[in-house]
This record gives structure tokens, C-alpha cells and sequence, in this order.
């Protein structure tokens, strides 16, 4: 039902997929998922719709291979289905009309920025985007976050392109530029750079929005699993986020909870691997 319709690799394990997913497509926005299972004894996995097209039917998804069940989704090509592809899932980041700014994309969270840059810069926002990586090579989608900003700057860790540094260092300058006035930070990717990002905006009072990434199963928030502390409160990403006020995040037990299952999975990575090899 769910049929992969296009697949490109965008190197290093990362795969860029096309699924036919009408319903899903028809109500996407910005800042939404989808959780998906590979086959019907497969795991449900949440994945950041990076974009939709209510015309093709289609969304898109980008996974890189880490684990037992991006391997097998890894193993399927242009014609193959996926069992379920559940969504769109969680409430859709709030877009307005803000005046200037800032999205930021690290890693794998540049898929996830991208549908809000662009919704932001068609509200008539003037998007600045910073997105890094750690090298030129793994940046992803800069054609695409350049066609949905006003500005993009980048940052890589080994200085190949861009800024050397971290998205961090590009955002100080920003902040501290007596003539920039800065309305509102989007962050999105790993955990710690979440973290860096609202430190360093909530000494200057910015409001800042974090997009939250916890073990997740059901996505209706019955099961409990991804639940984070945000004030001090118990909240359900499914369906309270995925966006968060930054400032009020718990990130050192989010980063806490997220390893609670570290040696779990990577054992039933190591099983299908071996069963993989052996035919």
C-alpha cells in the first residue's frame, strides 16, 4: 500500500525515500512525522516528514542506516511497499509572521527544518538559516534550505566548508550583531545542540523552539514511552509536541531517557546483521 516511488542515496547510509502516502500527504505540515514499520513484525519507527506533495501523493523521508530496522528499510527499493506508514503525527510548528528568523538544522535535523524554513519565508519571514555538519560531505539539503531562507550559513567541524565550528558558533555572531534583532530561534537535531542552542538564546531572552526526539511507540500518547519534562511537567511528545519551548526543556533527562535502551538495540542490530550475513 505504501510504496516507495523514489530512493536516492545521499551517501555515508543516508537515504533520501519517496512514499506513496495520499492521506498523509493531503495533511501534512510543517514540523510533523510519521512512524512507519518496515514489515508486519517490524518496529514503528517516528521519522520527521522533510517534505510532502499533496499533488503526487507523496512524502519524504530521509533515514540514515544506524540500526536493525533503517538497515531493512535500507534493503528496500523503487517498487517495493512498507507495511504501515501511520501520520501525520504531532501538533505542526506554529507559523506567523515573526519578522527575522533563525533555523537551525544539525545533522539529520536539516531534513526536519527545511518544511519550516520554507512555510516561515512564505509567511514573509526573513529566514536566516544556519545548518552544519561535520564536513562538507554529510551536509544534506543545501540547495533546498538556500531556495527556503533569506540567507543560509553553514558550519562544519573540520572547517571544509563554511564556518569551523558547530551552528552554535555561527548563532553567537548572530546574537551579538548590535544590528541584527533576532524574533524567534527554531532548532532542530541532536539533543546536545538543542541544549547549546537555548543557553545561548535564553541569555538574551529570544524565544526559542526546540523539536523533541524521545523513544517513541504508539505516537498517540497512550503508551507513556516518550515522555519528557518541560517546566518541570510531564509531557507526551506525540502529542503535546514534538516542539517544545527551549528554555523550559529538561534536555539532561531527555539525553538520560534516550539511553535507556543503548545496549538493547544494539544487540538486535548485532543478531540481524549476523542472520543477514548467513544467509
Amino acid at each position: 500500500m505504501y510504496e516507495i516511488v523514489g530512493k536516492k542515496n545521499l551517501g555515508e547510509g543516508i537515504n533520501l525515500y519517496n512514499i506513496s502516502a495520499p492521506d498523509v500527504a493531503l495533511k501534512a505540515l510543517p514540523g510533523q512525522f510519521i512512524i512507519l514499520r518496515v514489515n508486519k513484525n517490524g518496529e514503528r519507527v517516528p521519522i520527521t516528514i522533510a517534505d510532502s506533495d499533496k499533488n503526487d501523493k507523496t512524502v519524504t523521508i530521509l533515514v540514515q542506516t544506524l540500526g536493525k530496522t533503517t538497515h531493512l528499510l535500507s534493503e528496500l527499493n523503487v517498487g517495493d511497499s512498507l507495511t504501515d506508514v501511520v501520520g501525520p503525527l504531532g501538533v505542526p510548528t506554529e507559523i506567523e509572521r515573526f519578522g527575522t528568523v533563525v533555523c537551525i538544522g544539525g545533522g539529520f535535523g536539516i531534513a526536519a527544518i527545511y518544511p519550516i524554513a520554507k512555510a516561515l519565508k512564505s509567511a514573509g519571514n526573513n529566514v536566516i538559516s544556519i545548518i552544519g555538519a561535520r564536513s562538507k560531505e554529510l551536509l544534506l539539503m543545501e540547495d533546498e534550505m538556500r531556495s527556503a531562507s533569506s540567507e543560509v550559513l553553514i558550519a562544519t567541524n573540520d572547517g571544509s566548508y563554511g564556518t569551523k565550528g558547530i551552528v552554535t558558533d555561527v548563532l553567537r555572531e548572530l546574537i551579538y550583531d548590535k544590528k541584527m534583532q533576532i524574533d524567534r530561534v527554531i532548532a532542530i537535531g541532536p539533543v546536545i545542540m538543542m541544549k547549546a542552542v537555548s543557553d545561548l538564546t535564553r541569555e538574551k531572552s529570544i524565544k526559542t523552539t526546540v523539536s523533541l526526539n524521545p523513544i517513541m511507540i504508539d505516537g498517540t500518547g497512550m503508551c507513556g514511552a516518550c515522555r519528557v519534562l518541560v517546566d518541570k511537567k510531564t509531557k507526551f511528545a506525540c502529542v503535546d509536541g514534538p516542539d517544545f519551548d527551549g528554555h523550559l526543556v529538561d534536555f539532561d533527562n531527555l539525553m538520560n531517557r534516550l539511553k535507556f535502551y543503548k545496549e538493547e538495540e544494539k544487540a538486535s542490530y548485532e543478531c540481524h546483521m549476523k542472520q543477514h550475513h548467513n544467509g
